[in-house]
């Protein structure tokens, strides 16, 4: 029998764990001279108070969702995918490669094949850390934390030597054609009488990233490969006795994890910056780990916790512009809801526990 009901442990724990993230964050604010309640409606009326705090906040929580995804799928199969980052900024790569050389006549048939590009390429930057994994015995954290690395300086050798306009001087690619520019918010909302930002980079990204959640949940608790993955998961030894085959779980998990990773490039390349630029990842392949924590490795919690996170990077954006609070304290709060949310869960789960067994003694 559970110690808790399946609702608190994925709704009221995370829930907890915000609410004293927040009360620390309120604390490190009040430390350095500002007001937490007048920080925390800056970031409301920043974030959420407008079309453009929206187009921003739903941004960020678009790239998020992509890679908590990539985390997750990884996760359920009792691995720690820390290479979302150049997984990412791999499958930019493979985005730029076929928008810059393929001539596309409109963008619904350039979003396909991008997606296919970045899947693929992501995929196979996932693929040799998932194979010294599975044939070897290296461990996916050390491999995937040194390949992201790696993806860095091969993405600023192709950017600076191979990919630069002649004459330009930031390592960045041309501008793409606009046949593949993908629409914006305020473009896809305008038929819906929605007056949405013109200025905000939210785009068509976003349904791709909702489509992604749908179908990695689908694949995780409603196929039989999922099952095997979660299987294995549990269980390495009883995957194994039912005749599950811990090489390819491993391959092909990681194979759908660096494609998920790869796939956030339709948001930051192919829909905000429409060219890949050296920084376009802006470090959410490592927001991903904590959007995949907090969500409990379930995609419809990656969802909330991508525009909770989502949330926190416009909101402190508007803090630092318009108080003293540093940017980084945005980071600050980050690293709490990780530490809550991770290292510190049975701080908050026991409690729980303990209250919900002594409910149900009541009761019975």
């Amino acid at each position: 029998m559970d110690k808790m009901p399946r609702w608190a442990d994925v709704v009221l724990i995370p829930l907890i764990s915000i609410l004293l993230a927040a009360v620390l964050s309120a604390l490190v604010i009040l430390a350095i001279g500002e007001n937490p309640i007048a920080a925390l409606k800056l970031m409301v009326q920043g974030s959420l108070g407008s079309t453009y705090g929206w187009g921003y906040t739903l941004y960020y929580a678009t790239s998020f969702m992509f890679t908590g995804l990539a985390v997750a799928v990884a996760y359920h199969a009792r691995m720690f995918n820390i290479g979302g980052e150049g997984q990412a900024m791999v499958g930019g790569l493979g985005v730029a490669l076929v928008l810059l050389f393929i001539p596309f006549p409109h963008w619904t048939l350039a979003l396909v094949v991008a997606i296919a590009a970045a899947a693929l390429f992501g995929a196979a930057w996932a693929a040799i850390p998932a194979y010294l994994q599975a044939a070897r015995g290296s461990h996916v954290v050390i491999t995937t934390i040194m390949f992201n690395f790696i993806a860095a300086a091969f993405l600023n050798y192709m950017l600076v030597n191979t990919l630069r306009p002649q004459g330009a001087m930031d390592p960045a690619t041309e501008r793409f054609s606009p046949n593949v520019h993908l629409p914006t918010l305020h473009e896809m909302l305008v038929p819906f009488g929605i007056n949405f930002s013109k200025a905000a980079p939210a785009n068509f990204s976003l349904v791709v990233a909702i489509i992604a959640c749908v179908l990695v949940w689908v694949l995780i608790w409603r196929t039989k490969l999922g099952y095997e993955i979660r299987a294995y998961g549990h269980s390495e030894s009883g995957a194994l006795y039912a005749g599950i085959s811990p090489f390819k779980i491993i391959m092909i998990a990681m194979l759908i994890s660096g494609a998920l990773a790869g796939c956030m490039a339709i948001n930051n390349v192919m829909g905000e910056a429409e060219r890949l630029v050296l920084n376009a990842t802006e470090n959410a392949g490592f927001i991903g780990i904590a959007v995949a924590l907090m969500g409990r490795n379930h995609p419809f919690g990656v969802f909330l916790a991508a525009i909770l996170f989502g949330f926190l990077y416009q909101g402190g954006a508007e803090l630092a512009l318009w108080t003293s609070i540093p940017r980084e304290l945005i980071t600050v709060i980050q690293a709490l809801v990780i530490l809550f949310t991770g290292a510190l869960d049975n701080m908050v789960r026991m409690p729980l526990e303990k209250l919900f067994l002594a409910m149900r003694r009541r009761g019975a």
